[in-house]
């Protein structure tokens, strides 16, 4: 057990906590903003009107709620770009972004039913179709509890994890969603605020963060191997707007 810090040593002890945490949270929000927005290829451009904000709008809330049905998120996207015809071949391919890494917390070694976080691996994905990034993914996965060829390939190639895990039946128990971008204002549907709008208004300016999911991945015995963050990004909406 940890020796508790004396009076003349808590200042010091505090001040060195608080750092910790404070480097987390920095690292962090370094990972949430990465990559930078340049580096995403620009979607076609929609207009800024009452209509193409409100078809945004149905669009995300409708990839929210199939992947919130759905056992693996890389099938939904996989269907999202086939249907979309985001790529001639619609497949998901997982870039790893080397150089990250975040440390589990205490909370989420808890939940991954670990000891310590030298049981835990951390990995960070692109998920693209077509060269369209639609998801940045961090993924803390539990190896012991994977076979040895899922384990090669996340180590080996960029194999989406949702594909390197299939044969444990995986499925999802999602902890939190969260809309990170509404093309309507507050109170839109009873007209408190008018939609923005607009002949004329320009093109809509969508940001490159859409929605995020948290969740905790489980084997068909119901132990949890993995705890992702998943970001959804503007290239799901990489199509000229739906013509009514």
């Amino acid at each position: 057990m940890a020796k508790a810090p004396s009076a003349g040593e808590s200042l010091p002890y505090i001040a060195t906590a608080s750092l910790k945490r404070a480097a987390r949270v920095t690292a962090l929000a370094a990972v949430l903003t990465w990559p930078p927005a340049q580096m995403y290829p620009q979607p076609p451009e929609w207009p800024d009107t009452s209509v193409t904000r409100l078809q945004a709008l149905a669009l995300i809330q409708s990839l929210n709620a199939e992947i919130l049905g759905s056992r693996s998120a890389t099938l939904s996207l996989e269907k999202w770009c086939r249907d979309h015809k985001l790529a001639a071949e619609p497949r998901i391919l997982a870039r790893v972004i080397g150089g990250a890494h975040i440390a589990p917390a205490s909370e989420q070694l808890e939940r991954l039913e670990v000891a310590s976080a030298g049981e835990v691996k951390y990995r960070r994905v692109h998920l693209e179709c077509g060269g369209h990034i639609l998801s940045v993914a961090d993924n803390w996965y539990v190896p012991a509890r994977l076979s040895a060829e899922a384990n090669r390939l996340l180590e080996t190639a960029g194999t989406p994890f949702g594909t390197a895990v299939q044969s444990l039946k995986p499925y999802r128990r999602t902890l939190s969603v969260k809309l990170l971008w509404l093309p309507l204002p507050d109170g839109w549907e009873v007209g408190v605020t008018a939609a923005k709008p607009a002949p004329q208004a320009g093109s809509l300016a969508i940001p490159d963060a859409l929605f995020e999911h948290h969740a905790i991945l489980y084997t068909r015995d119901h132990k949890p191997f993995s705890e992702v963050h998943e970001v959804y990004q503007r290239q799901i909406l990489a199509f000229p707007p739906p013509r009514l």
